[in-house]
């Protein structure tokens, strides 16, 4: 057996010091907390530290994929529905969206980089959004029939989900993605019900959007 030495009561650290060594671990942990971890996972800033480093607009688009992802499982679990959205050829494509925000497996319409032309529209819909809030333009349309749209901003860039809900269908997507501030295309209705787009405007400033439409549709609805 080796007996070892017992360490001289004066070498041991105090209660007193253990005590400050641990408020003070408790203080920066509690820091790194508030200014860094909830800006990054829940897109919470109560200091405002989260936005100067950029933190805060990657936790909300975190949180909303989140939810977004929640709404798709369950329209998967419940209906299976294959894409009806078709992007005209001729037009060219601009830069996809961040990888983090992959749109679901539906065919997305095609970005248009060239300035919106008059193409002979039956609706055309203006809606204003604050940051952080969100509009929902939908369009009654039976099965199988066809409206032409496109939507742009007046600058900043949007969130968006291209889907459908109508009698047995709470949702089904068509596309989604983030940071987009212009896209047409063609929307083919996949059942009977209520068919459009959900914008979120997370750029932090106020956002025009303007939607235009025409094709096979008999009522427009807007939710806010």
């Amino acid at each position: 057996m080796f007996n070892a030495e017992r360490p001289d009561p004066s070498e041991l650290p105090s209660t007193g010091r253990l005590l400050k060594s641990t408020g003070i671990a408790a203080v920066i942990a509690s820091a790194l907390l508030v200014t860094t971890v909830l800006p990054a996972e829940y897109g919470v800033d109560p200091t405002g530290v989260g936005s100067l480093l950029g933190l805060t607009e990657m936790g909300r688009i975190k949180m909303q994929l989140a939810e977004e992802a929640k709404a798709d499982a369950a329209a998967d679990s419940g209906t299976a529905g294959s894409s009806a959205l078709a992007a005209p050829a001729d037009v060219p494509s601009l830069p996809s969206a961040p990888a983090e925000a992959s749109p679901s497996p539906a065919v997305q319409p095609t970005l248009a980089p060239s300035a919106p032309q008059d193409q002979g529209w039956a609706d055309t819909t203006t809606v204003n959004l604050a940051p952080d809030a969100g509009y929902e333009v939908k369009l009654v349309m039976e099965k199988g029939a066809t409206a032409r749209f496109e939507w742009f901003t007046n600058g900043p860039k949007v969130n968006y989900d291209t889907h459908g809900d109508g009698a047995g269908t709470s949702y089904h997507g068509y596309g989604k993605g983030t940071n987009v501030d212009r896209q047409e295309g063609e929307l083919t209705a996949a059942f009977t019900g209520s068919h459009g787009w959900f914008w979120r405007n997370r750029s932090g400033q106020a956002v025009t959007i303007t939607l235009r439409t025409r094709g096979d549709y008999t009522d427009m609805k807007q939710y806010d």
